[in-house]
């Protein structure tokens, strides 16, 4: 018999990592589809100084726990260094990564050997979201509200108003 790694009647805890620069509509659509696979969801907001975010780890973070206070068994947090410590850290064993495109394929295939290289135990699910949001980018929200035209359509009420916000629109 093999032994589970979750809680009794469920199917534990998944991590879904990303730097959310900012949370959209496609992300979010992650984020249920995931909570209804799993028993809870941690959306983990990377804090990763070598990059450049147009938010700041606490601003993204607000905005991912603002979209999805509605999600009883979802909730939002931060991590920096190696993704596998942080899991481990949670005590959960699989990470969610969205797959939009076939061109998301190549990079999430590496990031999923590497981190199972660094731990046997994690596992990586890949979850496509829904087709209407499959051409949905982070950076092609900033690029549009940069330029001024509305992005409700792509994000959260509370995400507009912080790109509008950002970019003085």
């Amino acid at each position: 018999m093999t032994k589970r790694h979750s809680s009794p009647g469920g199917r534990g805890l998944a991590i879904y990592p990303g730097s959310f620069d900012p949370l959209t509509r496609g992300h979010l659509d992650v984020v249920q589809r995931t909570s209804r696979i799993f028993d809870s969801v941690v959306v983990a907001v990377a804090h990763n100084p070598a990059k450049k975010h147009t938010f700041s780890v606490a601003e993204r973070l607000g905005m991912v726990e603002d979209a999805v206070r509605h999600i009883p068994n979802a909730q939002a947090d931060t991590y920096s260094g190696l993704l596998v410590d942080y899991i481990k850290a949670r005590k959960a064993r699989v990470l969610i990564r969205g797959l939009r495109v076939v061109s998301d394929m190549d990079y999430e295939f590496q990031l999923a050997a590497m981190n199972r290289r660094l731990w046997s135990a994690v596992e990586t699910v890949f979850l496509m979201p829904d087709e209407n949001y499959a051409y949905l980018s982070s950076s092609m929200v900033k690029e549009v509200a940069r330029l001024g035209a509305s992005v409700d359509e792509f994000v959260t009420p509370f995400v507009a108003r912080q790109l509008a916000k950002k970019f003085g629109a």
